[in-house]
C-alpha cells in the first residue's frame, strides 16, 4: 500500500519546500525505500513553458517532453531517478481536463463546480503515481503559500484525501518560518502559529512542523511551537540555513525527520539510511583543491534561477574534479566588440547559455569570437551552440548577414532555420521539440572521448535546428558536427578541430546532471578549464 506525504507552506514563499521535499525523499530512498515525488502548482497556466524565466525560474524539461516546474530538479538532482508528465500539475491542467469532460458531456448534465468536480481532479492525480504500483511513498509538494486564494482547491483536496487514506497511510509537513527579530534579539513564533491556524480552518492538521531559521531553535521555542500548533514536540524540526542545499539532507538526518515520518506511517525505522555516495560528494564539494572562473554569459543572469540547473551541473562537475567552480554572470547585451576582452579578462572558460529572442545575440557572438580566436574553453548550450554556428558562419565561412531565422526571418543566410515540422504550428506552449532524443556521436572526434560511446540520449527544447545546406562548408572549415540524430539527420553536436575545447551542443545537458551522475560534458569542461588555467 503506498503512503502519501503532502508538504505545505506558509508565511512566505521560497523557503523550500522543494529542497525539503527531495531531502526528505532522499533519506527515505536511503533506507531502501522507493520514493517519488510530484509537484502541484497554483497557477492558471497550463505548464511553465511559456513563462518569462524572470516570471518563475528556468522551465525544467523532462525525459518524455513535459514542461516542470525547477522544483523536479531538485527532485531529479537529489534521487537520480527521472520524473515525468505525471510529476508536476498546475491549475490550468486540472481546470482544462475538467472543462474538456464537461464539454463531452462526461458530468451527465450536473452543475460543475470546483467541489467535487475540481477537487476530484486534483485528487486522482494526487494518487495517479501511488498507483503504478512501483513506489512504497509518494511525497506531494504543493506550490504557494497557505492562505492564497488560489491554492484553497488543493488544501481542500488533502484534507478529502487525508480523511480517504486513513491515518497512517498519509500525513502533512507544513514548512514555515521563524524569523528572527534583531531589535527584540529573539525568534518569534507568531507567524508559524497564524499560519498553522489558518491551515486548521480548511480542516487540515499538520503531523509535523518543519521551520526555516537563521537561529537555533531552542527546547522554550519547540515546545511553544508544539503546545499552540498542536504537534508532538519530535515533530518541531529545525531547518537552519545551510552553506549549500545539498547540506539538508544530512541536516534533516541530525533533526530525525525521516524516523519521525517512518513511525506516523508505521514503517519500520530498521534500515539507517546508506549516505556514503552523498557524503563522498559533499566531502569534495567542501575540500576542493582547485577553483576555476566560468563566465556565464544569457540573458536572465539578474535572476540565477533561469539558469538553475547549469548552476547545480557545474557544482557536481566541480565536486568531480575536486575544484571549486565560481560562475561570473555576465549579461549578454552588455558585451560589444570593444569590451569584450575586458568583460571576460580573468575567466578560464565561458559557457553561452540558452535563451529565446533577440536580445543580447550580438554580445553572444563577440563572445564566441573572442574565445574561439583567443582558445579559451567554451561550451554552447541550445542557443549557446546555434550563436556559435552564426559566429563561425559570418567571422570565418564570410557568410555575410548568416543568422538564425527566429532572430531575422530575412537572412540571406539561415545558417539555423525553422523545423519542418514546426513551420505550421500556431501554439506556443508545448509544442517545441521536447524531451529525450538519440544522438549518434562518430568516433575520434572530442565528443566521443567525453562521452566514451557513440549511443547517447539528451533532453531537447527548442524550434530552430542547424541548416544542413551549410553543413558541407561548415566541416571543411574546420567546425565539425560531432553528434548527429540518426532518425532526422539533425545536428546535435558541433565542434571546433583546432580549439582545446569548443563543444557546442543543440540539446541540454544540464538537466540530466544529478549528484551520483554529473554530466560528462560540465566535468570535461570544468577540466579543460582547470587546464586552461594552469597553462596561463
Amino acid at each position: 500500500m503506498t503512503k502519501y506525504i503532502f508538504v505545505t507552506g506558509g508565511v512566505t514563499s521560497s523557503l523550500g519546500k522543494g529542497i525539503i521535499a527531495a531531502s526528505l525523499a532522499k533519506l527515505l530512498q536511503a533506507r531502501g525505500l522507493k520514493v517519488t515525488i510530484q509537484k502541484f502548482d497554483p497557477y492558471i497556466n497550463i505548464d511553465p513553458g511559456t513563462l518569462n524565466p524572470y516570471e518563475h525560474g528556468e522551465c525544467y524539461v523532462t525525459e518524455d517532453g513535459a514542461e516542470t516546474d525547477l522544483d523536479l530538479g531538485h527532485y531529479e538532482r537529489f534521487l537520480n531517478v527521472p520524473t515525468s508528465q505525471a510529476n508536476n500539475v498546475t491549475t490550468g491542467r486540472i481546470y482544462s481536463h475538467v472543462i474538456e469532460q464537461e464539454r463531452a458531456g462526461a458530468y451527465l448534465g450536473k452543475t460543475v463546480q470546483v467541489v467535487p468536480h475540481i477537487t476530484d481532479e486534483i485528487k486522482r492525480r494526487m494518487l495517479l503515481l501511488g498507483q503504478s504500483g512501483e513506489y512504497d511513498i509518494v511525497i506531494t509538494e504543493l506550490g504557494g503559500t497557505v492562505g492564497d486564494i488560489e491554492s484553497l482547491p488543493f488544501i481542500e483536496a488533502v484534507r478529502q484525501l487525508r480523511w480517504e487514506l486513513g491515518n497512517n497511510d498519509s500525513l502533512v509537513i507544513h514548512l514555515t518560518l521563524v524569523p528572527y527579530l534583531a531589535a527584540a534579539g529573539e525568534l518569534k513564533t507568531k507567524p508559524t502559529q497564524h499560519s498553522v491556524k489558518t491551515l486548521l480552518e480548511y480542516g487540515v492538521q499538520p503531523d509535523i512542523l518543519v521551520c526555516r531559521t537563521e537561529h537555533k531553535l531552542n527546547n522554550d521555542i519547540r515546545k511553544k511551537l508544539a503546545l499552540f500548533c498542536n504537534v508532538n514536540i519530535n515533530a518541531v524540526v529545525e531547518s537552519i540555513d545551510a552553506p549549500t542545499i545539498y547540506d539538508v539532507p544530512l541536516n534533516m538526518l541530525r533533526e530525525q525527520l525521516d524516523k519521525t515520518v517512518l513511525a506516523k506511517l508505521k514503517l519500520s525505522t530498521k534500515n539507517e539510511p546508506d549516505l556514503e555516495n552523498w557524503k563522498s560528494f559533499l566531502g569534495k564539494l567542501k575540500n576542493p583543491t582547485d577553483e576555476v572562473h566560468i563566465g556565464l554569459v544569457g540573458k536572465y543572469v539578474e535572476l540565477p534561477d533561469a539558469y538553475k540547473s547549469i548552476a547545480e551541473a557545474f557544482i557536481h562537475a566541480g565536486a568531480t574534479n575536486e575544484t571549486k567552480v565560481k560562475v561570473k554572470y555576465i549579461a549578454a547585451e552588455s558585451v560589444n566588440q570593444e569590451n569584450v576582452a575586458e568583460k571576460l579578462k580573468g575567466l578560464d572558460g565561458v559557457l553561452v547559455a540558452p535563451g529565446f529572442g533577440e536580445r543580447g545575440l550580438e554580445g553572444k557572438l563577440e563572445t564566441i569570437r573572442f574565445v574561439r580566436e583567443n582558445k579559451v574553453p567554451f561550451f554552447g548550450i541550445c542557443l549557446g551552440m546555434q550563436c556559435s554556428v552564426i559566429e563561425f558562419g559570418r567571422n570565418v565561412l564570410g557568410l555575410k548577414g548568416a543568422n538564425s531565422f527566429e532572430m531575422d526571418d530575412k537572412t540571406p543566410h539561415p545558417v539555423i532555420n525553422l523545423m519542418e515540422e514546426q513551420k505550421t504550428i500556431k501554439n506556443m506552449g508545448g509544442t517545441m521539440r521536447l524531451g529525450a532524443y538519440d544522438c549518434e556521436i562518430k568516433k575520434g572526434t572530442k565528443a566521443f572521448s567525453i562521452y566514451g560511446k557513440s549511443k547517447i540520449s539528451e533532453r531537447h527544447r527548442h524550434r530552430y535546428e542547424f541548416n544542413n545546406e551549410y553543413l558541407k562548408d561548415y566541416e571543411k572549415a574546420g567546425m565539425i558536427a560531432s553528434g548527429i540524430n540518426p532518425t532526422t539527420g539533425l545536428v546535435e553536436i558541433v565542434e571546433l578541430k583546432d580549439h582545446p575545447f569548443f563543444v557546442a551542443g543543440q540539446f541540454h545537458p544540464e538537466l540530466k546532471s544529478t549528484v551520483v551522475n554529473p554530466h560528462p560534458l560540465f566535468v570535461s569542461f570544468v577540466a579543460a578549464a582547470l587546464a586552461h588555467k594552469k597553462s596561463k
